[in-house]
């Protein structure tokens, strides 16, 4: 098969590109190998020079890289130079922090001397989404290869040029050859790479589908993996929230990325006293999003990132309505070229409807109406996802209360969900598992080696 890279704001196939047969995959494989038997050896100075070096890539090249995400995966042009800036913060947040994160940890013991050290494992496998093409691929290159690790990239099958241009990233930035690939494979090939005995680790981003199968096969293997899978984040709002404020919030909370993403809030869970004043707000916020061209300044939401998944969305859309859901804006896709969905609010929505129930990857939110606090955290706990969530009161000590009680791996207050380099990322419930980001994900891939001295 060849792996396509088109346009889906105006459906052209811009490039094509073949994909690599098992006995190169497998050769690509035995060079990163190689080169990690070097690059382990490697004091952290020469790791942070060369780190920080691929975060002054970044920037040097931040125009190129967004127009590729925009051609290749419709990012509104403005967000994708927001995320390259954001893969050279990772780049130097690991750059700086690494090498006291990792340093060896004194334990008492009945030895004169014990410590825990943590020692490079390998050559780690990243298999990786399109939704954000560069940041998903370096908040885990980041840490692994300041770790001392070598990385491998499985990336999604429509995002072959960003692939191609991250591993360029550090080439340009000096790294030494074969630290970083990327292999141009399809999905079909990845459990032959988890099966090949020097790779050493798994990570994934990706729907919980994809990440069944891909922990499935790591684990008829024994290697470690850290899964960061889907979610279906509530944004609750109680009756003392700033309701204009988080009005204005939600929107862009539900429609970054076009949608795209495993943290924009997708269930709006509000109080019973603020709904019909807060949906008007909300709807209102949502109306004035620009949603067009991906290379426009002004475009807030761009396409869909295929036809396929587009249609998908609408499927789901419809089949609530047919369920009982009424369309408050928006429902239908955008006429004319491209994969285009305008942002759309789903009311009366009820568990059973896939509105609900579902991931809904795309720009339509659904408003849920709930009589109180607590029944707003009963709602928010009855998913199957656990990955972001949020909460809107003008009381920050009952907001924290609450948070505690959502089953979420991040629940921000008065805020947006979003990742940050210092704070950890990932989710629980079928929304995965492991952690990326801070100390804790620099910790995933590396063996926590205890030495015993006499």
């Amino acid at each position: 098969m060849a792996l396509e890279s088109i346009n889906p704001a105006t459906d052209e196939l811009m490039e094509t590109f073949d994909e690599w047969s098992a006995e190169q995959t497998a050769k690509v494989i035995d060079e990163v190998d190689a080169a990690f038997q070097q690059w382990r050896l490697t004091s952290f100075e020469k790791r942070r020079e060369l780190m920080n070096r691929a975060a002054a890539v970044l920037r040097d090249n931040k125009d190129e890289y967004a127009r590729i995400m925009a051609l290749e995966m419709g990012k509104p042009i403005n967000d994708g130079r927001g995320e390259v800036e954001k893969c050279a913060w990772v780049c130097e947040y690991y750059a700086e922090q690494a090498e006291r994160i990792l340093a060896d940890e004194p334990i008492e013991s009945d030895g004169s001397k014990s410590y825990v050290g943590f020692r490079p494992i390998g050559t780690v496998l990243a298999v990786m989404p399109w939704n954000f093409p560069f940041w998903q691929v370096f908040r885990f290159a980041a840490p692994a290869l300041m770790a001392g690790n070598t990385g491998v990239l499985k990336h999604s099958s429509n995002v072959p040029r960003s692939a191609l241009a991250i591993e360029e990233v550090f080439v340009k930035a000096g790294f030494p050859p074969d630290v970083f690939r990327t292999l141009m494979i399809g999905s079909r090939k990845v459990d032959a790479v988890i099966e090949n005995d020097l790779i050493k680790a798994v990570t994934l981003t990706g729907s919980d589908i994809a990440g069944r199968k891909v922990a499935a096969k790591a684990g008829e293997m024994l290697k470690k993996t850290v899964m960061e899978l889907g979610g279906s984040d509530p944004f609750i709002v109680l009756e003392d929230a700033d309701l204009e404020e988080s009005a204005q919030v939600a929107a862009k909370a539900r429609c970054i990325n076009s949608g795209q993403s495993c943290i924009a809030a997708k269930r709006f869970i509000v109080v019973d006293a603020v709904y019909e004043v807060w949906t008007e707000k909300f709807k209102a916020a949502l109306s004035s999003l620009k949603v067009g061209d991906p290379l426009a300044e002004e475009t807030q939401v761009g396409p869909q990132a295929r036809r396929d998944l587009m249609e998908e969305l609408h499927e789901q859309v419809e089949k609530s309505v047919r369920m009982g859901a009424r369309v408050l804006l928006g429902g239908s896709p955008q006429e004319g070229k491209g994969s285009f969905y305008p942002p759309t609010l789903l009311a009366d929505l009820k568990p059973g409807m896939p509105a609900y129930d579902e991931e809904l990857f795309g720009p339509v939110a659904s408003l849920i109406r709930v009589a109180d606090a607590e029944e707003a955290v009963a709602v928010a706990n009855a998913s199957p996802f656990g990955l972001g969530g949020c909460v809107w009161t003008a009381d920050s000590a009952r907001g924290e209360e609450i948070a505690a009680r959502i089953e979420a791996g991040a629940v921000f207050v008065n805020g947006m969900v979003k990742s940050d380099p210092r704070l950890p990322f990932g989710g629980v419930k079928i929304s995965g598992y492991g952690r990326e980001l801070s100390h804790y994900g620099i910790k995933e891939f590396v063996n926590i080696q205890t030495v015993w001295v006499r």
